[in-house]
């Protein structure tokens, strides 16, 4: 009997410091999965990328096995940490947290361009770019 898929759960997970407390615990656990089991895996593939956080769809099978895919980490997040900011503005309109240029744009953009749904990679950097512009980001260049 083939494995039929019972539940697809996307989260945010810290990389390299993946824990069963929430939100990955109370993700998993109504569906049997075995919490520790994927802790130990996500925290294996994910050494690289420590304290970046990063989205998961783990995909739970009827006999409690379960496979994931990790994502690439939100614009927002790549956005903070190219600009070198805590977080983002209050009033993005008036308020300028910081600043990036369109390399860091262009970078952040091949990062994220297989989770994007944009043709080329040109189009995936205006979208990045209007999203650091609702952070309060200004863009360079």
């Amino acid at each position: 009997m083939a494995k039929q898929v019972v539940a697809e759960i996307k989260v945010q997970v810290t990389g390299g410091q993946a824990t069963p407390a929430p939100p990955v615990g109370t993700a998993l656990g109504p569906h049997g999965v075995n919490i520790g089991q994927f802790v130990s895996a996500f925290n294996d593939q994910t050494r690289d990328q420590m304290g970046m956080t990063l989205p998961v769809v783990i995909t739970v099978y009827n006999d409690r096995s379960f496979e994931f895919i990790i994502k690439s980490p939100p614009a927002a997040v790549l956005l903070k940490q190219a600009a070198k900011v805590a977080k983002g503005a209050g009033n993005p309109r008036t308020d300028k947290v910081g600043t990036v240029t369109q390399a860091q744009l262009l970078e952040i953009a091949q990062t994220k361009f297989e989770d994007m749904n944009a043709s080329t990679v040109e189009q995936a950097a205006r979208t990045i770019a209007g999203t650091a512009r609702s952070m309060g980001i200004a863009v360079e260049g």
